[in-house]
This record gives C-alpha cells, sequence and structure tokens, in this order.
C-alpha cells in the first residue's frame, strides 16, 4: 500500500492538480479568514470553513477524477489488477495519497485559530471541533470521487459525475423540503436526482442502455406512486433524503454542537465508498 502511496502523491505534484487544488482552497479559506476574522474582527473561525464548502463541490472532483479513470485511460489498471498487491490496498494507497494532497490546506487552516488568540478570546474547543468536521467532510467527498472514477476511463464525465452528486448532497435539504410539502416540483426533483443514480448505473455497468432502463423503469414507478400513494413516497423519500444530506452535519458543528453521529456518519460514508471502490476493481479484474 505505501508504494501506491507514494506513487500517486508523487503524480499530484508532478502535474499541477496537486498544486492547483491546494493553492486554490487556500485561497479561499485565507480570504475568508482575513475578511471576517482579521478585518470585521470576528472570532468565529466556523464561519470561515462553512463559507468555502461550496469550494469543495469544484475542487474535490478535480482531485479524484484522475485517480482510476486515467489508469484506465492509460492501460496501467491492468499492471495494478495482476500486481501481487491487494485490492484493498490499491483503493487505501489512492485515497490516502488524495487525503494527503487535501491535508495540506487543511493543515494550513489548523495554525488560523491560533493566531486569533493573539488578538482576543476564541473558544478553540468549537473551532478545532469544526475543523475535524470539515475534514472528515472533506474525506466523504473523496471517497465519493475516487469510487465514480473507478466506474469509468474518461476523467471529464469522472469530474462531472462526483460534482453532480455532491452537487445533490449540497442541496440534499431543499429538496428535502420539497419532498415534505408535497408539491410537483417535488417529482421534477427526484426525477433528476434519478437520472444521476441512471448515470452511475450505466457507468457501472458501462452500458448506456442499462442506465436508460433503469430511469425509466424508476420514473414509472415514481409515476405510479406519486399519482396513486403520494403519502408512502413523500414519508418513505423524507428519510431516505435525510440521509443523502452529506453537508448537514457539518451545519451542527458549524452551530457549535459537537455531533458523534456526524463524525460517525462521515466515516461511514468515506468506509462504504471505498468498499464499493474496491468491489468495482474486483469485478474488473475477473471480466
Amino acid at each position: 500500500m505505501f508504494a501506491i502511496f507514494k506513487r500517486e502523491l508523487r503524480s499530484y505534484f508532478t502535474s499541477l492538480v496537486g498544486y492547483v487544488v491546494i493553492g486554490v482552497m487556500l485561497a479561499f479559506i485565507g480570504l475568508y479568514y482575513s475578511a471576517n476574522c482579521l478585518v470585521y474582527g470576528t472570532s468565529d473561525f466556523s464561519t470561515v470553513l462553512y463559507s468555502t464548502t461550496l469550494v469543495m463541490l469544484f475542487l474535490l472532483p478535480a482531485l479524484t477524477m484522475r485517480s482510476f479513470a486515467d489508469e484506465r485511460r492509460n492501460k496501467t489498471d491492468q499492471l495494478l489488477l495482476t500486481s501481487p498487491v491487494g485490492i484493498p490496498s490499491i483503493v487505501m494507497g489512492k485515497y490516502f495519497a488524495q487525503l494527503a494532497v487535501f491535508a495540506v490546506p487543511m493543515a494550513a487552516a489548523a495554525i488560523m485559530p491560533l493566531v486569533l488568540t493573539v488578538f482576543g478570546t476564541i473558544s478553540l474547543t468549537s473551532a478545532y471541533a469544526t475543523w475535524l468536521a470539515y475534514f472528515l467532510m472533506g474525506a466523504a467527498c473523496i471517497a465519493i470521487g475516487t469510487f465514480v472514477s473507478a466506474l469509468t476511463e474518461n476523467q471529464i464525465i469522472a469530474y462531472l459525475a462526483t460534482f453532480g452528486a455532491l452537487l445533490i448532497c449540497y442541496l440534499m435539504n431543499g429538496i428535502k423540503s420539497l419532498f415534505t410539502s408535497g408539491n410537483t416540483l417535488a417529482f421534477i426533483v427526484f426525477c433528476v436526482v434519478l437520472a444521476v443514480v441512471a448515470l452511475l448505473v450505466g457507468l457501472a455497468c458501462k452500458n448506456v442502455t442499462v442506465g436508460s432502463a433503469v430511469f425509466c423503469g424508476g420514473a414509472v414507478v415514481l409515476v405510479l406512486l406519486f399519482k396513486l400513494r403520494p403519502a408512502w413516497l413523500l414519508t418513505g423519500f423524507n428519510s431516505v433524503l435525510g440521509a443523502l444530506a452529506l453537508f448537514q452535519p457539518f451545519t451542527d458543528f458549524v452551530g457549535g454542537m459537537f455531533s458523534v453521529t456526524g463524525i460517525v456518519y462521515y466515516l461511514s460514508v468515506a468506509g462504504l465508498f471505498l468498499f464499493l471502490t474496491g468491489q468495482a476493481l474486483e469485478r474488473r479484474r475477473w471480466n
């Protein structure tokens, strides 16, 4: 695993990807830090990280899109899959390399609350709890992107699919409220979610027909439930959509409330998608 980690980490810094991700993350964190904490004199470091959550949607897919897609495009994945290194070691080596790149701007951000203590009083416990939640949220997003990258050999498709998945997770609270209200717009929004799921299924099966069949079949079921049993549809998906709200637990930390459930949630999401990545590679090895 360590050999995979070193190889992958070196590749990020022999290209511009690692430098761009680190530089842009530091630029946005530093911008909000300067504006909120230094210029306006607020001691709430949590709002700095909260303001940069939207940046994750654009940067982290760029970090993860090449992890496995580039290997498949260059046919070097065959060397990996036939090497004496196990599938879990390959997945974790690549994942930890991406996590190491993401950890560089986070390490710089960890120093910022200490700087504020020179100018006044700040709750370091709250600041570093939010920092931990932000890092784990990023780790979960990276795991999702790694899984998507394992499904295709096109880096652009991997980027767009990961961005779409993270965007839906980002907007999931609003989508959930639409289902609660029970209006027709809820049905339209869920059709968009269904289209993303169908795209991921199509990528996994490498068959456009399968993805189209999943979308059409799911749309028919949705129409029937929406017309005949709308209460069942809204109640069932209300709980499901709550579990898909990837960015919601982080807001609890921003509000000053430490949530063990949120920590477990992010670790579980990361573990689930890393497991799915391993299964996708195992399926490709034997096919």
